[in-house]
């Protein structure tokens, strides 16, 4: 690590550190429900743009190097243009640049003989320091001509463009750019280039020590919001809609200055009735509750599922079929966490765990997928809710470093619901270090009870 990188990296510890508290003392293993720390204080715009600009100079630093040479790829070149955002670029854009403007044109170039990497914008704009600008639009106009210049002075063996029929992340060069591009670079470059996809999805999916000393806490609050969410305070039984407490985590959210990366589903399962109830359903005493909340914050992405049950008047606790279902789904968590091993294929890690699962009696579906800078990260998947067996977007291998939404369900017949089967469903945020799997605030062990007569 340069002397650049240290100095940096013990200021973003010192900096994690004092926006933390008590909630980052450790990750709570994948077997272990965590304690339950106060939620972190939510930072004012201004300091999350420091968070922010901190954690992409430490990846750019660290990261960006490993991957170039591990991949042995010498230029790396990015294009976004304003209003048609490309995934990486979007993701190496400084907190205060916000979009693309006009046409930004982002080029990482490898000098070789462990020099430091270049890091480069052809673009009419600066990016906060984190690039340096190497166009001058009034020495010469053509933007593509400065591209062509910059990489004929470097001569690289290769050129990495973002283009993949697997994966929108690694997808970013339109047609009309790579025409351009060929356009203007000589004939003598063009068998050169290379797809980026494998840069692409590492740059994504990796997740560096600053951002995981963070992540605990912004998944603590996306936890609280839905314990207030599942509760009285959001939820009369009798009177509010499945609808009602969607849009109630919207405007909790919107107050909190916060965002959603997707609209919050609630919907309902009830004794009698197949299927889930959902939009203007009406909660009832005796419903099981399920939720799937996501929120975004310090540019790290959270996707939570939760299950409630509301007390019928007598109840105290949850029928003891609901109570067995959820166990039986933590069980295939548990089976699938553990099967995790870096360097495996999403696909194999999939067909051991429902192979073991399926051994045990349980009738699970997997679907769990990368998650971090994306909701639905880079990386690869380990099964889908429609797909259960090997899929081309789970063949990539799974990497250390790299966070999880351990999402799947098991189905469990309830006698108390006549043997009706449930779907009891999961999904708690977790990290690889590649060697363990382990929750970021904990998972759901007991159902949320919400009683039905008014606090």
């Amino acid at each position: 690590m340069t002397k650049t990188a240290c100095a940096l990296q013990a200021r973003l510890t010192a900096l994690t550190l004092a926006l933390a508290g008590p909630v980052f003392a450790g990750l709570a293993p994948a077997g272990l429900a965590a304690a339950q720390p106060a939620e972190p204080d939510i930072l004012p715009l201004r300091e999350r743009v420091d968070v922010i600009n901190s954690h992409l100079e430490a990846r750019l630093e660290t990261l960006a190097p490993q991957i170039l040479r591990e991949e042995g790829v010498d230029l790396w070149i990015l294009m976004a243009r304003e209003y048609f955002e490309e995934p990486v670029v979007e993701s190496l854009l400084d907190a205060q640049s916000m979009a693309a403007r006009r046409r930004t044109i982002l080029i990482f170039h490898d000098p070789g003989e462990g020099r430091p990497i270049e890091r480069l914008t052809v673009s009419r704009y600066g990016l906060g320091g984190l690039f340096e600008p190497v166009w001058n639009p009034d020495e010469q106009p053509d933007q593509w001509a400065a591209v062509a210049d910059i990489i004929a002075e470097r001569d690289p063996d290769a050129i990495a463009i973002n283009t993949s029929d697997l994966t929108a992340f690694g997808d970013g060069m339109t047609l009309s750019q790579h025409r351009a591009l060929l356009d203007a670079l000589p004939e003598r470059f063009h068998d050169r280039i290379v797809s980026g996809e494998t840069l692409a999805v590492r740059w994504l999916e990796t997740r560096t020590e600053p951002e995981m000393a963070l992540y605990p806490g912004v998944v603590r609050i996306a936890h609280g919001i839905i314990a207030r969410a599942l509760s009285r305070e959001a939820i009369t039984p009798g009177e509010t809609t499945a609808a009602d407490v969607s849009w109630w985590y919207r405007e909790e959210v919107s107050r909190l200055g916060l965002k959603v990366w997707f609209h919050p589903s609630v919907a309902i399962q009830r004794a009698g009735v197949e299927g889930m109830l959902r939009g203007d359903e009406v909660i009832q005493p005796g419903d099981l509750i399920w939720t799937d909340f996501g929120l975004t914050y310090l540019r790290l992405n959270t996707d939570t599922q939760a299950l409630a049950y509301v007390l019928r008047p007598g109840e105290t606790e949850p029928p003891a079929g609901l109570v067995a279902g959820l166990e039986a789904t933590n069980r295939v968590a548990d089976i699938l966490t553990a099967n995790f091993e870096a360097g495996l294929p999403g696909n194999e890690i999939l067909a051991r765990s429902r192979a073991q699962a399926i051994a045990e009696g349980l009738d699970p579906s997997i679907y769990t997928h990368p998650i971090g800078l994306h909701g639905h990260g880079a990386g690869p998947a380990i099964g889908f809710w429609d797909n259960q067996e090997a899929d081309p977007r789970g063949a990539g291998e799974v990497r250390a470093n790299t966070a999880w939404s351990i999402e799947l369900t098991s189905y469990s017949a309830v006698p108390e619901w006549d043997d009706q089967v449930v779907d009891f469903r999961f999904e708690r945020n977790a990290f690889f270090d590649g060697e363990a799997v382990r929750y970021l605030d904990g998972r759901q062990s007991a159902l949320i009870v919400i009683p039905s007569d008014a606090p």
